[in-house]
């Protein structure tokens, strides 16, 4: 029971609902009992434990086994129009990895049937949802719930999973294609993550996706596509890199993605961010402007160039006054100093 508190009643902290629905899809069914709705509803499990109404159709392949979802989900108690949970309030919804964070049943079937896109309701009966017992004081015993779902995106990580627990050996096996494919996915975990601004996990996802190219022995009218899978990885980890204050990092992985490609514009932009950051000005300078001519409306690039301006005149003003402190201090004695020459040399003093 501690499970399902945790999965499906975090989001609301389990209060009490009241009748009032926050921009509900239901409307006018409000107070139409769930026997009377799931008439119209599709039996998806065979035994009436979950039914399934499409409000919104999606696109693509249906949701795989082992997938990590992004949803957008509210929880419904029969003639309630508060949701009991609901993350769609939340900016960035979680990713739920399917066999693993999802504790509702069937929560868990309904997504099972899905595409991208899909906005879609469903009635889980007590065996799918929180059982004979309920979750008191929130969920009453033998309670059939109403969920409203949206599915925003899927990552297919079951190939990504089987393909990490493999020897080496076993991953040189394994089509160009589908590798290309891995790397990719975990590159999509790594993006997410980095929109969450959860930097460090995003790095290790770039570095996982890095690490399943960098084995690869691609013939040579395959290595194209080995190396366009490449500098995307080398942007990312080269932009996560200056998000987490390691300049030095960025810059090693902006001039791998420059070896790649010696003119891309983001490549020697990142470079020049770094370069700036560690106080290099020259060499960001030589960067940011080969960036600009690639890329001369670019406002980024621009506003970088500002940046450097301003910092390299702030800096040659502080040594400029360095200077003019330690050459000052040569050519004025200190009052000491100026005191014990006198006590050498009377003759100073007969002077005044």
């Amino acid at each position: 029971m501690e499970g399902r508190r945790n999965g499906a009643l975090a989001e609301n902290g389990g209060r009490y609902p009241s009748k009032r629905r926050p921009n509900g899809i239901l409307g006018s069914e409000d107070a139409v009992s769930y026997h009377h709705v799931g008439q119209r509803m599709q039996d998806i499990t065979g035994d009436g434990g979950v039914l399934k109404e499409i409000i919104r159709a999606g696109y693509g392949e249906v949701v795989p086994q082992d997938a990590s979802v992004l949803v957008k989900f509210s929880g419904y108690l029969e003639h309630m129009d508060r949701p009991f949970d609901t993350n769609c309030f939340r900016k960035n919804p979680k990713l739920m990895k399917l066999g693993k964070d999802i504790t509702l049943r069937g929560m868990e079937a309904g997504l099972l049937t899905m595409k991208k896109g899909e906005l879609a309701r469903y009635l889980f009966k007590p065996s799918y949802a929180f059982g004979a017992l309920g979750c008191p004081p929130l969920i009453p015993p033998n309670a059939t719930v109403m969920f409203e779902i949206e599915l925003l995106d899927f990552l297919d990580s079951e190939e990504c999973d089987q393909f990490f627990n493999m020897s080496t050996e076993q991953q040189g096996t394994f089509p160009l294609q589908k590798v290309l494919k891995i790397a990719a996915t975990e590159r999509e975990f790594g993006n997410y993550l980095f929109r969450q601004n959860h930097f460090k996990e995003a790095k290790k996802r770039y570095k996982r996706a890095s690490s399943v190219l960098n084995h690869l022995n691609a013939k040579e009218d395959e290595q194209v596509k080995v190396d366009a899978a490449k500098l995307l990885i080398f942007l990312n980890l080269s932009f996560t890199y200056l998000k987490l204050e390691c300049p030095a990092r960025a810059l090693a992985y902006g001039e791998k993605a420059l070896e790649i490609d010696e003119k891309n514009a983001k490549a020697l932009f990142r470079c020049g961010q770094a370069c700036l950051s560690l106080a290099e000005y020259e060499r960001a300078r030589d960067f940011l402007v080969k960036a600009q001519k690639a890329q001369p409306f670019n406002h980024d690039i621009n506003n970088e160039l500002k940046k450097l301006a301003s910092c390299y005149g702030d800096y040659m003003m502080k040594e400029k006054e360095m200077c003019c402190r330690m050459f000052s201090s040569l050519r004025c004695p200190s009052a000491e100093e100026d005191l014990k020459g006198r006590e050498k040399n009377p003759a100073l003093n007969s002077q005044h």
